[in-house]
């Protein structure tokens, strides 16, 4: 759908320099997604790996963000392995809700109700992001928390239309629950892509 460098504005990486590409294609169906126009994937024809990856390498940060819609919809083999040929690390953001391909530097899986992440995804996840936009969404939360490895980073992040009801109910949750972290859309407050 679309490729650009930018500031990774969540989760672990929040901060750093990265190449982001958007892959066209989902159907999970999250009514608060911010980028609904990736859903229809006929909409966005297809870009050649080699393409991907000489865009990529022309730019001094050497990570890319592989995220959607839902990337997980593609066999991402030949991707990862030509930018990591290149010395480029590899993270992807998905839900999980299809098999896993691809070799990973990270994976940030981000569980959506809509449809749920295939079990085996959980126990390689490097971040565990849950987006808060109920207040039952801290049970959903606790529900994946059990199922990544002990190492796996967790974060609870307020859906941006709600985050002035939600954040507060999610600093109390994170300080009585201290294995969470608290992470925000700082690239929305920053006005950065």
């Amino acid at each position: 759908m679309e490729e650009f460098y930018t500031i990774q504005g969540e989760g672990f990486h929040s901060g750093k320099a990265a190449y982001f590409i958007r892959l066209g294609g989902c159907d999970v169906g999250c009514h608060w997604c911010d980028v609904k126009e990736s859903w229809d994937a006929e909409l966005h024809p297809l870009t050649p790996v080699d393409e991907i990856v000489h865009k990529a390498m022309q730019h001094p940060g050497k990570a890319v963000v592989v995220t959607g819609g839902e990337p997980l919809l593609y066999e991402l083999g030949p991707l990862t392995k030509a930018l990591q040929d290149e010395g480029i690390q590899t993270f992807i953001e998905t839900s999980g809700a299809y098999p896993l391909s691809g070799s990973w530097d990270w994976i940030c899986l981000s569980p959506k109700k809509f449809k749920a992440p295939r079990p085996e995804i959980a126990p390689l996840a490097g971040e565990l992001k849950v987006i808060v936009f109920n207040k039952s969404d801290f049970d959903w939360a606790e529900k994946y928390a059990e199922q990544v490895s002990p190492s796996c980073k967790l974060y609870l992040q307020p859906e941006w239309s709600k985050a002035k009801e939600m954040t507060p109910l999610i600093v109390d949750y994170v300080m009585a629950n201290p294995k969470w972290e608290i992470s925000l859309q700082t690239h929305k407050f920053m006005n950065i892509p």
